[in-house]
């Protein structure tokens, strides 16, 4: 795939996520940093969605 294809299966993608853009690493970064760090301790039996509002679709 090149980075034409690429690009253009993001900007397709991205029509279909009701955010109406892709996910950066950082966003998903940060939701993996809270559920690692002590800031989580009372978390409990959940499922976080980070997906850009997909699940709630």
């Amino acid at each position: 795939m090149n980075d034409k294809q690429l690009q253009e299966f993001v900007t397709n993608q991205a029509k279909t996520i009701p955010l109406g853009r892709v996910g950066t690493p950082d966003e998903i970064t940060k939701a993996v940093v809270f559920l690692a760090s002590d800031n989580s301790n009372f978390v409990n039996g959940i499922e976080m969605f980070v997906d850009g509002s997909m699940a709630q679709i």
